[in-house]
């Protein structure tokens, strides 16, 4: 931190926030707060994304809710830079036996992401991953997050506002 004239410059912090873990919080919470972080959890996955950030595993219990209600990704142990993801859709069996694999018949390189099979692992009761899939269809396509690389790659970088309009300082 230093000061500079009428302005305090901090160079680095770490904010550290007490959150509900968003599958302990989908259980208490009331038909319209759950929809409210439902559609919640969808920014803050692309939100992740367009800071160049791939969470691993989309599970709830690796999000949480803040007090304000708002949806943050907290399980650091599984990520990696989203621009070293390969997107794909999974390949369409060529016959009965590979469709009913227990394992991929495909070849799957450590850092392959396939976004159709996040649907599959939601954990979301169905009227809350209906509500979601209206809301963030586009996660369970590899063009959303091809996109998002070619716009990192191409330095279009989105700033992620942490916070609601009512919650930002305002510049006298």
């Amino acid at each position: 931190m230093r000061i500079e004239k009428d302005r305090v410059i901090i160079r680095h912090a770490y904010v550290e926030r007490r959150v509900t873990p968003l599958d302990l919080y989908l259980r208490q919470a009331t038909a319209k707060e759950a929809a409210n972080v439902v559609v919640d959890f969808g920014h803050a996955i692309k939100d992740l994304a367009y800071s160049n950030v791939f969470p691993g595993d989309l599970l709830l219990k690796n999000f949480g809710v803040t007090r304000h209600g708002r949806v943050v990704f907290y399980d650091y142990d599984e990520i990696v830079p989203l621009t070293d993801c390969t997107f794909r859709k999974v390949p369409p069996p060529r016959n009965h036996m590979q469709e009913m694999a227990a394992e991929p018949w495909y070849y799957v390189a450590e850092n392959d992401v396939f976004p159709e099979e996040h649907a599959r692992f939601l954990g979301l009761p169905p009227e809350l991953k209906n509500l979601f899939m209206q809301h963030h269809q586009d996660l369970f396509h590899p063009d959303f997050w091809q996109q998002v690389q070619a716009d990192i790659r191409a330095g279009n970088i989105k700033h992620i506002r942490p916070y609601a309009q009512t919650y930002q300082l305002q510049p006298d």
